[in-house]
């Protein structure tokens, strides 16, 4: 697939975004934006995945979604890519959903693999579904995503420690680096300072990309799978806008965690091209 034909799909992703979030006046729109290129790429580009899906995942790469509130662009991308009926977004957040404001695993939603309400727990569950591949001869690669206030969380750092450690290095983790947070930005909450630098003390391979150049991201995602099998688990910091595509959005980290009223949708509609179809 093209890198033209990747944004006109990132383009319908971020229109199911605002949409969802704003039929309940809930969720969180913000970091959805920022990462719909990236996920985009990932699932009609990068991964071999299987839409007949099955828990155990042999013989497919797999995703985790560590920073679960951005579950708009999740459910999107998952339902464009096959795993189930685009229709179903309409039901985002609803009583008895499978689409909940964190995606869950007791409804099988198929594309769902952990429950992610809670932040810094997914990188711990990627390094263990990445080795059991490797202890079952399993080729194929896991990948996950994180926030960059994500990283706050301590449970990350013992991750990170033992991924080295043991050379999970079928595994590629990708940081959400946008710079904010629900209560402001990073550098005011609790600053992480260079994140290349700790990596690297860490023992990890570290690549850079911006995460809303459709071709930069597939090179460097293609780059990264290139230097798995060589001893070190890969980050990519991605650089993003929180809102990206609504202009109204990329002012900061108010748009975290709530829903455009009638008249800002309206406005970021016209802001987004319908390529798809709405559902």
């Amino acid at each position: 697939m093209s890198t033209a034909e990747l944004t006109k799909i990132a383009s319908q992703v971020r229109r199911d975004i605002v949409r969802m979030v704003h039929a309940q006046q809930s969720g969180h729109p913000g970091g959805s934006l920022g990462c719909t290129d990236f996920l985009t790429a990932l699932y009609f580009k990068i991964m071999k995945f299987d839409t007949n899906f099955s828990m155990d995942g042999k013989n497919e790469d797999l995703f985790f979604l560590s920073n679960g509130h951005i579950s708009p662009v999740f459910y999107s991308v998952l339902s464009r890519a096959g795993y189930f009926d685009v229709k179903e977004l309409a039901s985002f957040r609803k009583i008895n959903s499978r689409l909940q404001g964190h995606p869950t695993t007791h409804e099988g939603l198929p594309g769902i693999r952990i429950a992610s309400g809670s932040l810094g727990q997914g990188m711990s569950v990627a390094i263990g579904a990445a080795l059991s591949k490797k202890y079952n001869g399993d080729e194929r690669i896991v990948y996950s995503l994180h926030g960059d206030g994500e990283l706050q969380e301590g449970q990350n750092w013992e991750a990170i420690m033992f991924a080295a450690h043991n050379k999970v290095d079928n595994y590629i983790a990708t940081v959400d680096v946008n710079g904010q947070q629900i209560d402001g930005p990073l550098s005011k909450v609790l600053n992480l300072d260079n994140l290349e630098e700790k990596f690297k003390a860490f023992h990890w391979t570290v690549l850079h990309m911006d995460g809303h150049h459709m071709e930069e991201i597939v090179a460097t995602l293609e780059k990264a799978k290139g230097l798995t099998g060589k001893g070190k688990p890969v980050v990519i910091l991605m650089k993003t806008t929180m809102g990206k595509g609504v202009d109204f959005m990329e002012t900061g980290h108010e748009w975290h965690g709530i829903a455009p009223n009638d008249e800002q949708l309206a406005n970021a509609l016209t802001q987004l091209e319908e390529t798809l179809g709405d559902y």
